[in-house]
C-alpha cells in the first residue's frame, strides 16, 4: 500500500508578489526551496492563512537570498502581497517508509527568513 504523507512544508511564509500575467506557478527563493527540499517543478499545495483560500500550483527558482514568494498566474487571484501562507508538498511511500520519514518543517518570520526548523509537530493540546 502506498500512502502519501507531508514531504515538507514553508510554515507562514509571507508572499512578496502575485503576478496575474506570469506564467502560472509560485516562485519561491532558492535557498528556501534548498531548506525545505522543494524541486522546481514539483507541485504544491499552497494554504493561504490570511484569506483561507487552498491552491495547487507548481514551484519554480526565485534568485537565491531574495527571499521571494511570488504566487503567478491564476492562482495571483488566490493571493495578495504580505499574505502569509502555508507551501506544503506531499510524498508517496511504502508503509514501511513512511514508519521511519521525517518531514523538512520550515518556519518563516514575515520576512522569508528561517526562524526555526524541525522534522515533527507536537501533539495539539485540548
Amino acid at each position: 500500500m502506498q500512502l502519501t504523507l507531508l514531504k515538507c512544508k514553508l510554515h507562514r511564509a509571507c508572499v512578496t508578489h502575485a503576478e496575474l500575467d506570469y506564467e502560472g506557478s509560485c516562485a519561491i527563493d532558492e535557498e528556501l526551496m534548498r531548506r525545505a527540499g522543494i524541486r522546481e517543478y514539483e507541485q504544491l499545495h499552497i494554504y493561504n492563512v490570511t484569506n483561507g483560500e487552498r491552491f495547487t500550483t507548481y514551484a519554480i527558482r526565485a534568485e537565491a537570498g531574495s527571499r521571494i514568494i511570488s504566487i503567478n498566474g491564476a492562482a495571483a487571484h488566490k493571493a495578495r502581497p504580505a499574505d502569509r501562507v502555508i507551501i506544503c508538498c506531499y510524498a508517496a511511500m511504502t508503509e514501511q517508509e513512511a514508519a521511519v520519514f521525517k518531514p523538512a518543517l520550515i518556519y518563516c518570520n514575515e520576512h522569508n527568513e528561517v526562524t526555526g526548523t524541525g522534522d515533527a509537530i507536537p501533539a495539539q493540546a485540548a
